[in-house]
């Protein structure tokens, strides 16, 4: 990690554009262990191999993938206002937001707008050539900054997820209220990306956005230390020669991965012949502390207590994905499904729900990996069983898997900020 980069809060106002390179902001909310990070930092590398200079500028400095940003990354850390003054830059920024004057309805308002001012400060000072933003959050914020910095820079807004899912379980666009603000925020950045056809279809249907304002741009997930780290040495005892095969999973142990229908599927292989199941996964939210003690405590409750591990967020998770036999995307909804993508680079059979949206696109309707219904963990250890016995070849999947690299959406970025405008 470059700790020598990162620059304390109160530094943003004294930050500037030295470099004679074009630099392109990524702005963003953090560094938790999700693919929606991965994929920025592996676009932030590819951007910095083509020569660009890259800031990272993110909500918060913790979070277990920090150390994984590139070398010469710069990190900018935006602090929080005042809420009134978030509030007063909103208003300034954003006519819709008037209409959320009644006291009751500030409150949505002030969480949106609270980095507002730091950011407005950033592109002031450091004036970038290009912006990449994600999440409806830093979406908003980087149109509405760059409106009060007086920055021409191009705004590109990505969308990671499913809105109408999202709008379900959490972030800005569960609060209807603020759906005006986020839409015409949206519409004003000078592109739209969705990760996924399916994202891009729900984000216009759910926002009402035209659709032909929407490019689809799938992840950078595939780059060239992707193989490295494949092969590097594991320790885990389950994963050596002559052990039963592991069927692997990973992701956030939220509600969302929907883990406990991976277990019930996988109680079902262990019945009819050894195997043994490992999830990689950092904890959600907080919020989700009862969900992630039900789950922990299912294997016992199905009598497999003995052949499941679930150790945790692993920063090398290709590791386990080159030496498991089987991976099992088990998601109620995803925006792309990076992790399948991972997989299938590994060389690694893949089953996956056929979850709106992403895995459906990667696996080409089946053809390279096995969709089930989301929440069956019957037909899920049917497929499961199937892939056992019969896997695909690995060449065949790590082919497809070329399909989303880094390099090739790399290209694609450029082209949408440095179009002629």
């Amino acid at each position: 990690m470059n700790d020598n980069l990162l620059q304390p809060v109160g530094d943003i106002a004294s930050l500037q554009n030295a470099d004679r390179r074009r630099r392109i902001a990524l702005v963003f909310h953090g560094f938790a262990g999700g693919g929606l990070e991965r994929s920025i930092l592996q676009l932030a590398e590819g951007l910095m191999e083509r020569g660009f200079a890259v800031d990272i500028v993110v909500g918060g400095t913790t979070g277990v993938l920090l150390r994984e940003v590139p070398p010469n990354a710069r990190i900018v850390e935006l602090q929080k206002a005042h809420p009134w003054r978030a509030v007063a830059y909103g208003l300034l920024s954003e006519a819709s937001a008037w209409r959320m004057l009644a006291p009751l309805e500030l409150r949505p308002l002030k969480r949106l707008f609270r980095r507002l001012p730091s950011l407005t400060d950033y592109f002031r000072n450091v004036r970038p050539d290009a912006i990449f933003a994600a999440d409806p959050n830093y979406n908003s914020l980087s149109v509405y900054a760059r409106h009060l910095a007086r920055l021409r820079a191009t705004v590109v807004a990505s969308e990671h997820n499913q809105p109408s899912a999202q709008a379900a379980f959490k972030g800005p666009w569960r609060e209807h209220r603020l759906h005006p603000v986020l839409r015409r925020a949206y519409l004003k950045a000078d592109a739209i990306v969705a990760v996924s056809d399916g994202v891009a279809a729900d984000l216009a249907s759910f926002a009402n956005i035209p659709r032909q304002r929407i490019t689809t741009i799938y992840n950078p997930v595939v780059g060239p230390d992707l193989a490295t780290k494949a092969c590097e040495p594991l320790d885990h005892p389950w994963l050596a020669a002559g052990e039963p095969p592991v069927i692997l999973g990973v992701g956030r142990l939220d509600p969302q991965k929907d883990f406990p229908t991976l277990i019930r599927a996988f109680a079902r292989v262990r019945a009819q012949r050894p195997a043994r199941l490992i999830v990689l996964g950092a904890e959600g939210h907080e919020r989700h502390s009862k969900y992630i003690a039900e789950l922990k405590a299912l294997p016992a409750r199905l009598g497999i207590a003995d052949d499941v591990d679930l150790p945790g967020f692993r920063h090398n998770p290709f590791a386990f994905m080159s030496r498991a036999a089987v991976f099992v995307l088990s998601s109620i909804y995803e925006g792309l499904g990076n992790v399948l993508i991972e997989a299938l680079a590994c060389g690694t059979p893949v089953v996956s729900t056929d979850c709106p949206s992403g895995p459906a696109e990667i696996l080409e309707g089946g053809r390279f990996g096995a969709l089930v219904p989301v929440g069956d963990d019957a037909a899920m250890a049917a497929a499961i069983a199937a892939t056992l016995d019969r896997p695909p070849a690995a060449a065949t999947l790590r082919e497809r898997a070329r399909m989303f690299s880094v390099e090739r959406a790399v290209d694609r970025y450029l082209d949408l900020m440095f179009e002629e405008r």
